[in-house]
């Protein structure tokens, strides 16, 4: 997947004069692929140097102005270049490298504002300008990986003195990408005796594709694509490439033109691509457009791109949390009549989204409605509930839930009951936990070792030591092997208070479970880690 490949890459026209471009078009620096060479007049001298700019305490000024404009439109859908515009400072070299290197850190942030510096007027990148940038993005293995093609491209620029990369040039830079870093492909396919029917270069490209988009530079990608598609012939993946961008940057009606035009060719989304999308328009609040994506992927998507529970269950949050109950239902209907049931991650998801969203009820409502089409919760159903309700401290709602399994006959598990003691002590309440304690005995549910080892340490924990010296004696007389982690960590309580009988009653039962020198070496790492924290 090219997902964990982040660029940025430019591309210029290969007709058009320079004066004649968007003026944030993309293509104005980098090179795409084309049938024809870019225009390569070199432009007019102009003043860029620093003594003709902005010096002393006003560069610094101007250079935190411009940082604070970046940070505050660093997200994929914020028009960076706008905000940048509107600043309307003269560029200078020193103002461009001053800039660059506050995003030293961030090699992406600092790219984009290095393009956009490119293709304003009375401004030409200088050497030490471009050596910046890529020092920038090779600063670590995993930067060079990422954007290799992209300081090919700059060193080429650099070195040639040109604004602009031709045509063949950058075919030939992705050739030699391809040969030399994404030989496993072949070596792969073959091996596998696979036929593969695209060129090779494809994956290069497809690579700074995914970068582009990742930039939020979306509009420049797909006018890329256009320009390249009479020499190389895009595969599935570089549509779904720049669908997902188009999802990025919150236009949805692209991204879904897009679709069609991919379905048109050939071509089929795959169904990671569709769920993201949705998630993320569903993260944006676009909760009626992740509805029409995932109407068009239920509806017009093949087997392969068919809906997922994962997929279900990001829809029916979305829906929940919108107040679309409705909707919600009509939902969970095509859910359960497609054969798409839930399982215990996806419950998991489903109730804990409700229950963050403060829709309790709904979620109640949801387990009846799921009973009601057949599929009636069972216990793990609702100690995935349980667990959501008891990790976010409330206490009260657990407690309903627990009465509800005991009116519709579903007997509580020991897991049940651990979940309740241990959301007691987290919030304070060693009695609660003594009444559940009470309750497992009532309705005949055994204690395990996590049980005692929760009571134990909670017991500790809130100063009831007679109490927990108490349960450790009942450990000792049933047999129980507790974890070596718990053992150590009642054995220091019980050195905190003083009490050497219990301490060596305890180790001469644990004795049986463990050995001297197995103890010997959990002390030893023990240590190293405690020293390994304070040196940090």
């Amino acid at each position: 997947m090219l997902s964990n490949f982040h660029t940025y890459g430019y591309v210029g026209s290969p007709i058009e004069p320079i004066s004649h471009l968007p003026k944030y078009n993309l293509i104005s620096l980098l090179a795409t692929p084309c049938s024809n060479l870019f225009h390569l007049a070199q432009p007019p001298m102009r003043p860029f140097c620093s003594e003709s700019g902005i010096e002393g305490n006003a560069l610094e000024g101007v250079v935190d102005r411009l940082f604070e404009i970046i940070m505050d439109n660093a997200q994929p859908h914020c028009d960076m270049e706008k905000a940048l515009d509107r600043v309307g400072v003269p560029l200078t070299t020193d103002l461009v490298v001053q800039v660059l290197r506050k995003f030293r850190f961030e090699e992406k942030l600092a790219f984009r504002f290095f393009m956009w510096a490119g293709q304003k007027d009375n401004y030409d990148h200088e050497a030490q300008a471009y050596n910046d940038m890529i020092d920038i993005l090779s600063s670590t293995k995993y930067k060079v990986k990422q954007f290799r093609i992209v300081c090919d491209l700059l060193d080429y620029m650099k070195r040639h003195n040109k604004r602009k990369v031709p045509v063949e040039v950058l075919i030939t830079i992705l050739k030699q990408y391809t040969e030399k870093h994404l030989t496993y492909l072949q070596k792969f396919a073959k091996k596998k005796k696979i036929r593969v029917k695209t060129q090779p270069e494809i994956n290069a490209l497809n690579f700074l594709l995914d970068a582009l988009c990742k930039c939020s530079l979306v509009q420049d990608a797909e006018q890329m694509l256009k320009r390249v598609k009479k020499s190389i012939k895009p595969d599935a993946n570089t549509y779904n490439i720049l669908f997902f961008g188009w999802c990025r940057v919150r236009n949805p009606s692209r991204g879904m033109s897009l679709l069609e035009e991919m379905i048109e060719v050939g071509h089929t989304p795959d169904n990671f691509t569709y769920t993201t999308a949705i998630d993320a328009f569903c993260k944006a609040g676009m909760v009626t457009e992740a509805a029409e994506l995932f109407e068009f992927m239920r509806t017009k998507g093949s087997t392969v791109s068919s809906p997922t529970a994962k997929t279900y269950a990001i829809m029916i949050v979305a829906l929940v949390e919108n107040d679309r109950m409705d909707e919600c239902l009509k939902l969970l209907g095509h859910m359960i009549s497609s054969g798409c049931l839930p399982d215990v991650s996806t419950y998991k998801e489903l109730l804990e989204g409700m229950c963050l969203a403060r829709k309790v009820e709904e979620a109640y409502k949801f387990l009846q409605e799921m009973g009601n089409k057949g599929y009636p919760p069972d216990i793990v159903t609702y100690n995935c509930f349980l667990k959501v309700l008891c990790e976010n401290k409330k206490s009260h709602e657990a407690l309903k839930l627990y009465g509800r399994m005991i009116d519709v006959g579903c007997m509580p598990s020991v897991q049940t009951y651990n979940m309740l003691i241990s959301m007691y002590f987290e919030t304070g309440d060693p009695d609660g936990a003594f009444e559940t304690w009470h309750e497992m005995d009532k309705r005949g549910c055994a204690q395990d070792t996590d049980t005692y080892c929760m009571m134990i340490e909670g017991l500790f924990g809130c100063n009831k030591v007679e109490d927990a010296c108490s349960l450790l004696e009942d450990v000792v007389n049933k047999g129980m092997k507790l974890p070596y982690t718990k053992f150590d960590s009642f054995l220091m309580q019980l050195s905190v208070i003083g009490d050497l009988q219990a301490i060596h009653r305890l180790s001469r039962h644990m004795s049986r479970f463990y050995n001297p020198s197995m103890a010997r070496r959990f002390a030893l790492n023990q240590k190293r880690r405690s020293v390994s924290l304070r040196e940090h």
